[in-house]
């Protein structure tokens, strides 16, 4: 689970640009946390290398600031940064990309992994704009990896036969923070694995304190209990084949209705809903009291396509039904943190290009981290002067963060 501890070295204060300066990658996963990763995962060098475990975590972030870069441009434009931290000679020189290679591969994936599970914990403060609650949603994502027979093993392609996908898809299911687009947690797997399946793996990101979103493709009466077991709250659509018993309406036109163990008959279901009526006890592991939120959205959908979302809140005066069908909207702010990741990191239509499985997933959690590092440097700026954190451009923030590495590392190595 991320922890809750700071991981920032310092709370710089001024413009954008001021905190850049300080570093994204120094100032949000220090050396102290990193030495801390190696230590834990035993990943520590016997021996003294030019590309130690702690300049190789940061250059698989680097490498998801620089997607499209080659692995030795990718070490060239680090080398400013961390000469200034003292991690080397002056006489150091950038190593070719075989040997970057295979520095990566005696890194391996868990230290970035761990960093990540490490690091990545919620962005949102008490006096952060548009981040009331901490409002967080599941969703699930695919990227293209290099096609190689390794990759194709372990990570399968959508389809079969002429219809196969092109390449191999890794399969990503994330939990990200609404207000502020920051993916605080992460499980990766093959597309072959469904997206329950990868989200029952999340639920150790989840804390008590969260509100927790998700679309009626990953409702299940398990993982729905799974979730709710963590204490978070939930507020998950049900698609029309969900069978909801009702029990009595709330002054708020919700209501509160019952939830069912898959397989149950309908007569028994039937005789829980008048238990429930009569205000006895739910056996809980056949049924769970839910309230229910009915709504219809006419202006994204003419036809008035009923959303039906069910919520483990049960008291309408602490979450009205509009302020949670409010709450639930917000689910699309998951999907374009997903975005940014594919389309402003990755590139439209790039793939992971590891050629083994652990670099491609070494690969993905640098995408996950150098993201969370953007995502974490905009919040800082944008609390100070009263900003809605998701309102500011991620690929601004980008390309100020890759111009600003660069003249870090403007010297010949």
């Amino acid at each position: 689970m991320a922890s809750s501890v700071s991981v920032s070295l310092s709370e710089p204060s001024g413009r954008l640009i001021d905190y850049i300066g300080l570093g994204v990658l120094s100032a949000r996963f220090g050396r102290d946390l990193l030495e801390e990763v190696i230590n834990r995962t035993g990943c520590r060098e016997k021996r003294s290398r030019r590309l130690p475990a702690h300049v190789m975590i940061r250059y698989v972030i680097a490498m998801g600031l620089f997607f499209d870069e080659s692995y030795d441009e990718v070490m060239r434009r680090l080398v400013g940064g961390l000469r200034r931290l003292g991690s080397w000679v002056d006489d150091w020189q950038v190593p070719t990309a075989s040997a970057i290679s295979q520095a990566r591969t005696r890194l391996g994936t868990e230290p970035v992994k761990t960093l990540f599970e490490r690091a990545a914990v919620p962005l949102a403060g008490p006096g952060t704009k548009g981040a009331c609650r901490r409002l967080c949603a599941i969703d699930a994502t695919s990227f293209d990896v290099a096609d190689t027979p390794g990759n194709v093993a372990r990570f399968g392609r959508v389809g079969s036969g002429p219809k196969a996908s092109a390449y191999p898809k890794l399969h990503v299911a994330a939990l990200a923070e609404c207000g502020t687009h920051a993916i605080v947690g992460a499980v990766l797997g093959s597309c072959r694995t469904g997206e329950r399946t990868l989200a029952a793996d999340l639920v150790t990101a989840v804390e008590p304190d969260m509100l927790v979103l998700a679309d009626a493709g990953l409702y299940s009466w398990q993982l729905f209990n799974r979730y709710a077991d963590t204490g978070a709250d939930l507020a998950w659509r049900v698609g029309a084949s969900v069978s909801v018993g009702h029990v009595r309406w709330l002054p708020d036109g919700s209501y509160l209705a019952l939830i069912y163990r898959p397989g149950l008959s309908a007569d028994r279901r039937r005789d829980l809903v008048t238990r429930a009526r009569a205000g006895g006890d739910v056996n809980a592991d056949v049924a769970r009291l839910v309230r229910v939120v009915e709504y219809t959205v006419p202006q994204r959908n003419p036809d008035g396509e009923l959303i039906t979302v069910v919520t483990t809140i049960l008291d309408p005066y602490d979450v009205p039904a509009l302020d949670l069908a409010a709450a639930y909207q917000q689910r699309w702010e998951e999907e374009s943190a997903l975005g940014e990741i594919k389309t402003d990191l990755r590139g439209r239509g790039e793939i992971l290009r590891s050629k083994t499985p652990e670099l491609v997933e070494q690969q993905m959690w640098g995408l996950l981290l150098a993201h969370y590092a953007i995502r974490a440097l905009l919040v800082d700026a944008a609390d100070p002067a009263g900003y809605d954190p998701d309102r500011m451009s991620f690929i601004q923030g980008v390309r100020v963060v890759r111009r600003q590495v660069t003249d870090q590392a403007a010297i010949t190595p």
